[in-house]
């Protein structure tokens, strides 16, 4: 099987999904991550808040390649292939409207889409339908946390009418434990086992992403015994679908 993993940026399928992308390399099926939010920052100077995440990060001016070798490491472990494309990160972009950044800060980030950047969802949507084998199981978040550009990939996906399946969006759901699916209703699950070994390489997958672990964790051994204590449970991961 080939399946397409959309991550909105760099690191969300390996902190998501890493364990299952493995152990379906490990079993044969061809793998992609497709990075959607990859694209440089556009000419011009960065918002403050852009910049105050570079130095939490660690990266400088540099962000957009750091992630990327980042991402190449990570999906490396996993045995995926990369796919990346050019739309910049919300942090970066501008409205077309009026020029004025669309993300100034942490609030803003789980804001909504703005109607202004449709024509972006429009673009993207062209765009996975030209990258998206039609033979391919695509893999896209729920949006759990409500992260902007995590809901740019999921109304793209869903505007291009495809078979869909769906991961939750980890760690924006461990503060809620079990998440809460908003249309649960309409989806249902499947869970797919993860052994040890997938474990072991999914958590070295979200450690190669390094510029971003101070995001969610204080060091290395928080992340992985987050991500122990999210996979324990089911030893595997849910992976939804509509009815």
């Amino acid at each position: 099987m080939q399946w397409i993993y959309l991550s909105p940026h760099f690191d969300d399928a390996a902190f998501s999904c890493g364990g299952l992308i493995w152990e379906q390399v490990q079993k044969g099926d061809q793998v992609s991550i497709l990075t959607v939010c990859a694209g440089e920052p556009p000419a011009g100077p960065i918002t403050d808040y852009a910049q105050s995440l570079h130095a939490r990060w660690e990266t400088g001016l540099d962000a957009v390649a750091v992630r990327r070798d980042e991402n190449l490491r990570s999906s490396q472990i996993l045995g995926a292939e990369v796919i990346s494309l050019a739309i910049p990160d919300v942090i970066y972009r501008r409205s077309p409207v009026d020029g004025l950044p669309i993300c100034e800060s942490d609030a803003d980030l789980f804001a909504g889409l703005r109607p202004e950047e449709s024509p972006l969802v429009d673009n993207l949507m062209k765009e996975l339908d030209k990258k998206v084998p039609r033979d391919s199981e695509i893999v896209s978040p729920l949006a759990l946390g409500g992260h902007v550009d995590h809901r740019l990939v999921r109304t793209a996906v869903e505007k291009l009418g495809r078979p869909t399946k769906y991961y939750a969006d980890f760690p924006y759901l461990i503060d809620k434990g079990e998440p809460q699916i908003e249309n649960d209703r309409e989806m249902d699950y499947a869970l797919y086992p993860i052994a040890g070994k997938g474990l072991a390489a999914w958590q070295a997958s979200i450690a190669a992403h390094s510029s971003q672990l101070s995001t969610f964790w204080s060091d290395a051994n928080e992340m992985q015994a987050a991500v122990r204590g999210y996979w324990e449970p089911l030893q595997g991961l849910k992976i939804w679908h509509m009815h």
